[in-house]
């Protein structure tokens, strides 16, 4: 198999690509549907099998015989390694070992006697999508490349439902054009050798949570270990978010143990409450190597800022667009200290910490210690005792959640116990939100409820993945933004197998009012200075998100001039307008814009990128 160049490649970060069986007719397509400065990578026959953009170093490929193999992404396999398992294969099947041992992030293709098989993260960072494509079913990394060879038109209803605040599982996964399938994260896709017919099978299911504290602590930390080494093994310069938290401490003073150089990056917040710069300055003492940057808190752009020029979105709207211009603000900064690569601590949240709705399950088989954790918790946040109560006794199945949801859009926002100790928090519309756009929003839920099947059958470990997999569908566009900013980001806390290992950790000891992040304290213990571990608690950004609502009212007025989705007909334009005249509404401290923001952002997006596609094309 051989890899045929049209161009250079592109930059590192922004991979994506388009899978073919070995057929004559997808041959055809494939050659279709390529651009200048795409590379092929060929069956052994020489017809494509892979086109796409990737750089050098976001890839490793083997073959053997009619088997090929390709990991596209961050994952240190070695060629050997690889043409050891190519030779070996048998049965596609065999490849979901192979993608449960391997650190990093990434997809994994196969061609194996005439037949390809694609999948994608279990966190749903990285994600499979497939359509037929002049009969021929083509796969892809990105639903819009589809929609482009498709010429397909967008959804109506997926529109809609993107305006639920937020919304549930499984209607995230449906693309927002029609003709197009998406795989589940934790799927596979294989496409047959008459390149027509397509399966799905199951490659990752979520550990047992039965491993101690003590016992998966030293997991944890080797899981985390492997995944920052694997970004930083190279050496060279990496820059480091250093919050002052304990997720993004942890990573640095782990790359700090690597042959890279390490700059470390912190953001003081504007509150003059937050105590971010303190424990972040602590933290760096203990790093002498590292080179530590503190920015100016007044030059951070704030919530909603640049939302007008928004051009580098993906395949689907994300409230991401919201913090985008704080996000990849100081990444050319880091650029020009050499920086080839940005750490980031997102993820810890997600699962160094977990769901209280664990205790929904613990509360009746382990009554007395699960009373006495909710103790703590109804005083932590602030639960009243008959809320939860009704929350405790809710036993509804999950489908029957989401058809009472439907039914209920238009209520007031639940309350932190119901969604705390529940299935998650029930979608909800807004007041700006057309009738026929809650219509068509109920019809989705609806006919989702009638054969939904939670991500697990405890509820918690369903609130956990689906906190994981809503984080990582907005990673995923910030990744790629970075990556066009010229600094790819990553996550290590959302590798497959750093997500095992803490979801592998007792619920009961992984959450406690008693204690904060038990899990990665213990995990991080003789890495992270103990003083730095006794933090016990996260600074918020709320200050900056009011502030960014007062100073970008006009453009947030602006947005909703002309609006697209008032042309569609889900919004009321005029609704919309007067409320962005009036940022100080106490109801919007809710963030309940978010999702109206990020269908509007994206809408408008989409169309600039069309036009300036139609005119390089002609």
């Amino acid at each position: 198999m051989t890899e045929l160049h049209e161009s250079a490649g592109t930059g590192p970060g922004d991979a994506h690509f388009t899978v073919y069986t070995d057929r004559e007719d997808a041959a055809a397509v494939a050659r279709s549907l390529s651009r200048p400065g795409t590379r092929t990578l060929t069956h052994a026959s020489g017809r494509p099998w892979i086109v796409g953009r990737w750089h050098d170093t976001e890839i490793t490929t083997a073959h053997a015989g009619r088997t090929g193999l390709a990991v596209i992404g961050c994952c240190p396999v070695d060629t050997s390694e690889l043409e050891r398992r190519a030779g070996r294969l048998r049965d596609l099947r065999e490849l979901d070992a192979l993608a449960r041992s391997l650190p990093g992030s990434f997809h994994l293709i196969a061609a194996h006697d005439g037949q390809i098989r694609v999948q994608g993260t279990a966190s749903g960072l990285r994600l499979v999508f497939h359509a037929a494509v002049e009969g021929v079913q083509v796969a892809a990394s990105r639903a819009d490349v589809l929609a482009a060879a498709l010429g397909a038109a967008l959804d109506e209803e997926q529109l809609a439902v993107r305006l639920l605040w937020p919304v549930p599982h499984p209607l995230t996964e449906a693309p927002m054009w029609r003709g197009i399938s998406a795989v589940s994260p934790q799927d596979a896709l294989t496409v047959a050798a008459d390149g027509r017919t397509v399966g799905h099978s199951r490659w990752w299911t979520p550990p047992e949570p039965s491993r101690t504290l003590a016992e998966g602590a030293p997991l944890v930390r080797d899981a985390l270990t492997a995944a920052v080494d694997a970004r930083t093994r190279q050496g060279g310069v990496v820059s480091s978010d250093l919050s002052g938290g304990l997720d993004s401490t942890s990573v640095c003073f782990l790359a700090d143990r690597s042959p890279a150089h390490v700059v470390a990056s912190t953001w003081p917040g504007r509150d003059p409450a937050d105590t971010d710069l303190h424990w972040a300055q602590q933290a760096a003492r203990s790093m002498p190597d590292v080179e530590h940057v503190v920015w100016d808190a007044d030059a951070s752009p704030l919530v909603y800022d640049d939302l007008l020029s928004i051009e580098d979105l993906l395949d689907e709207p994300t409230i991401g667009v919201m913090d985008r211009s704080r996000v990849l603000h100081h990444l050319p900064a880091m650029a020009e200290r050499g920086s080839r690569l940005h750490l980031t601590g997102i993820g810890g949240d997600h699962v160094a910490w977990c769901s209280e709705a664990y205790y929904h399950r613990l509360a009746r088989t382990r009554p007395l210690f699960a009373l006495r954790q909710l103790r703590g918790f109804r005083a932590l946040w602030q639960w009243p005792l008959d809320g939860t109560a009704r929350a405790l006794t809710d036993s509804r199945p999950y489908g029957k959640w989401l058809a009472d949801s439907s039914t209920r859009l238009r209520d007031p926002l639940p309350t932190s116990v119901s969604t705390g100790l529940g299935w998650g928090m029930p979608p909800r519309l807004f007041d700006w939100v057309t009738p026929d756009a809650e219509r068509a929003a109920q019809r989705a839920l609806r006919e989702a409820a009638a054969h939904a099947i939670p991500l697990h059958p405890d509820r918690g470990l369903h609130a956990d993945l689906e906190q994981i997999r809503s984080c990582t569908r907005m990673l995923r566009q910030w990744d790629r933004m970075a990556a066009r900013a010229g600094v790819p980001m990553a996550s290590p806390f959302l590798d497959d197998r750093v997500i095992e290992a803490c979801l592998a950790v007792r619920p009961s000891e992984r959450v406690t009012p008693w204690q904060y992040k038990p899990l990665l304290t213990a995990a991080m213990s003789g890495i992270v200075p103990d003083a730095c571990l006794r933090r016990t608690n996260k600074a918020a950004a709320s200050m900056d998100a009011a502030n960014g609502l007062r100073a970008h009212r006009a453009d947030l007025v602006a947005l909703w001039k002309d609006s697209r989705l008032e042309q569609w007909g889900l919004v009321d334009g005029s609704a919309l307008r007067k409320l962005a005249q009036r940022p100080g509404t106490p109801e919007l401290r809710d963030a309940i814009l978010y999702s109206t923001i990020a269908a509007e952002s994206w809408l408008r997006g989409l169309a600039r990128t069309t036009e300036s596609t139609a005119q390089a094309r002609s």
